[in-house]
């Protein structure tokens, strides 16, 4: 059940950054609390987690996930650049997380 809060720690981070560029063009209090919303469930999944999973492997998963995810939505909801040097740094961010996950 940790692995799947960490999970979707990661995910409700990508959805926060998601907002963060929603409240930068939208400026409304929907935006905000969807932020607010985003990170807070975020924080709560993460801290979940960590009841169970060490501290350093779920934080390194959790920014992985929200690293990564949020330069994937960039990619394909706001038209950032998708260049294949971006996909292979977001796939070696991804790789180093698992790694962390296989030596611990």
């Amino acid at each position: 059940m940790a692995w799947i809060s960490l999970i979707l720690a990661g995910l409700c981070e990508m959805f926060g950054v998601a907002m963060i560029n929603k409240l930068h063009k939208d400026r409304n209090w929907q935006s905000l609390l969807l932020l607010i919303l985003g990170f807070g469930s975020s924080f709560i999944f993460l801290a979940y987690a960590m009841e169970t999973l060490p501290m350093g492997t779920a934080y390194a998963i959790w920014t992985g996930i929200g690293a990564s995810g949020g330069a994937v939505l960039g990619m394909l909801l706001y038209g950032e650049s998708r260049d294949w040097r971006r996909l292979v740094f977001i796939a070696m961010v991804l790789g180093a997380a698992v790694g962390l996950k296989l030596v611990s």
